[in-house]
């Protein structure tokens, strides 16, 4: 009792941090500078300050005094704005009069601390980086309505991402992924997905992934046990969401639909019985796989069902029906509740898929 109300506490602690608690928790997408880029332009801001307070104090040449007593020339404040931005001052070029030294006070200063900033701008930018990335996190966290979380980013979390892009047309920032491997949340950062590193067994971290407030949540674990746990933790932080489970083993299926999955998809005997077709029936699979790939050829999609559609046989329309959902149930289209269209229903057919290159054209 007391190890299960200090780890309420800790949820509830983790969940209502602000969002400079949680930067490096989360992980919001980012356009991306290359180096070089980014070196050149702390350059020209360098060359700028340094041209600008050249500019100025030669301008005002009157306004100063130099040891040689020769005056100032164009060289001499390269000189000086060279050593003053360096923060070197020899002294032996100085401003004299009110008007110089108003300059130096409203002006020049100004430039130096601009010119400092941009030497130890690596520094001073983590630290813009890490506001910036707690009031982006901040402002996620007020608005994320309807996302989906997907639990793994592994080789099956990867392909259920495409598919949401590619297929759903889902917005990368609508996407939130979670895992402990930092590699594979880099790789999901780099996709502009918003990324939460933890592990998903807890129910704290599933909180800052928002869970609470997911349309589906995808368990791409690893293990049979932990896909249980997972499902088990965002059932109950998530009540109406619809979750979808992958397991391995056909014999788990049970326990993960009793944790409080929707959906369970068993993911190695799909792939054995991918591949004992394909001993005897290669361009079976063949076909399978490009039902299953959503970027051209064919595939299974749904969509609402339209007025002239209604009272009339699945079978008469132009499109390959395959089945009929009902409230919430699939009938296939050869039972007998599928033999007439009803409103609301929506129908689970085969669509052909323009390649993108093709839509361009």
């Amino acid at each position: 009792m007391i190890k299960r109300s200090r780890s309420r506490l800790r949820a509830e602690w983790i969940t209502e941090q602000p969002g400079h608690a949680l930067v490096g928790v989360i992980r919001m997408p980012e356009s991306t500078v290359s180096p070089g880029f980014a070196f050149l332009r702390r350059v020209m801001i360098a060359l700028s300050a340094l041209l600008a307070m050249v500019l100025l104090v030669y301008f005002d040449r009157d306004g100063y005094s130099d040891v040689n007593d020769d005056g100032v020339s164009l060289l001499d404040a390269f000189y000086y704005a060279t050593v003053s931005l360096s923060t070197t001052g020899y002294g032996d070029i100085a401003p004299v009069t009110d008007t110089a030294r108003l300059i130096n006070v409203v002006l020049i200063t100004p430039l130096r601390v601009l010119f400092l900033i941009v030497l130890i701008g690596t520094t001073l930018e983590v630290l813009t980086e890490r506001s910036r990335q707690a009031l982006r996190i901040q402002k996620w966290r007020r608005k994320v309505r309807d996302h989906v979380v997907v639990i793994g980013f592994g080789t099956k979390g990867r392909s259920a991402v495409n598919t949401l892009l590619v297929d759903e047309n889902m917005e990368p920032n609508q996407v939130v992924v979670v895992d402990t491997d930092q590699e594979a949340l880099d790789s999901a950062a780099a996709r502009g997905l918003i990324t939460v590193h933890g592990t998903a067994t807890r129910a704290d971290v599933l909180r800052v992934a928002g869970v609470q407030r997911a349309r589906s949540i995808v368990v791409a674990a690893n293990r049979d046990d932990t896909a249980v746990l997972v499902t088990l933790t965002a059932r109950e932080l998530a009540p109406k969401a619809h979750i979808i489970s992958s397991v391995r083993e056909a014999e788990n299926v049970h326990l993960v639909k009793q944790s409080g999955a929707d959906q369970v998809v068993v993911s190695s005997e799909t792939a054995g019985r991918l591949l004992g077709m394909a001993t005897r029936s290669p361009l079976v699979v063949a076909m399978v796989e490009d039902l299953l790939t959503p970027e051209a050829g064919l595939a299974i999609a749904e969509r609402q069902v339209e007025a002239s559609e209604e009272g009339g046989s699945p079978r008469h329309l132009p499109d390959i029906v395959l089945g009929i959902v009902r409230d919430g149930r699939l009938f296939r289209v050869d039972a007998p509740e599928a033999d007439a269209i009803e409103h609301g229903d929506r129908l689970l057919y085969i669509q052909k898929v323009t390649p993108a290159a093709e839509k361009v054209r």
